[in-house]
């Protein structure tokens, strides 16, 4: 069996068990997630995925069709259990996410469409980021950590490299890695605080 098949199917696996704390949390009612990131990313990552199919990713891309699915569930669940603050910065957020899918669905260029879904991806950050800062308990820090893996298993399982087939999953890995890093430093920070107060 070819070894980027089974680097692909181990992304996916890791893809699918990091989510299981997650969602764990959530019906504990630790995690709150944000809704408008979720539904974001599930659209983003379902555009993504098939562009890269599209240009021959192949097992590479199995992780971010995976990750639409998952997205969409929990989605669906923070309409009953997530964050239910909305700004303006989620709205404009969720505007440059739509603007984004809908430049590429003018354009029809897998290229143009992973630029504009990578940066529509970090716009649905935004959200997520700004409720994490203020209650950065409210997250699963492990499920970012292996989403950052993952991520980089599937640029190792990636059958044909370029910049359709590598930027999406490359960006993955440094949103969901930045995110985690500020998440642990912000409960630092809040126990800190509160030990001193």
């Amino acid at each position: 069996m070819n070894y980027k098949i089974i680097i692909g199917i181990l992304a996916a696996a890791i893809g699918f068990i990091s989510y299981i704390p997650y969602f764990r949390d959530i019906f504990l009612k630790k995690t709150k997630p944000h809704l408008f990131s979720w539904f974001i990313w599930t659209l983003i990552s379902g555009t993504a995925f098939f562009a890269q199919i599209g240009e021959g990713a192949g097992s590479g891309a199995w992780v971010v069709g995976l990750s639409s699915i998952l997205c969409f569930s929990i989605g669906v669940l923070s309409l009953f259990q997530g964050e239910r603050k909305i700004t303006l910065s989620d709205w404009i957020a969720l505007s440059g996410a739509v603007i984004g899918l809908t430049l590429w669905q003018i354009t029809s260029n897998p290229l143009l469409a992973i630029i504009f879904v990578t940066i529509a991806d970090a716009l649905a950050f935004i959200p997520s980021f700004r409720k994490a800062y203020y209650k950065p308990d409210e997250e699963t820090a492990i499920t970012w950590l292996a989403s950052s893996f993952k991520f980089t298993l599937a640029l190792v399982a990636t059958e044909t490299y370029g910049l359709t087939t590598v930027l999406y999953p490359l960006s993955l890995v440094i949103t969901n890695g930045s995110f985690l890093i500020m998440l642990l430093i912000r409960r630092k920070i809040l126990r800190k605080t509160n030990i001193e107060t």
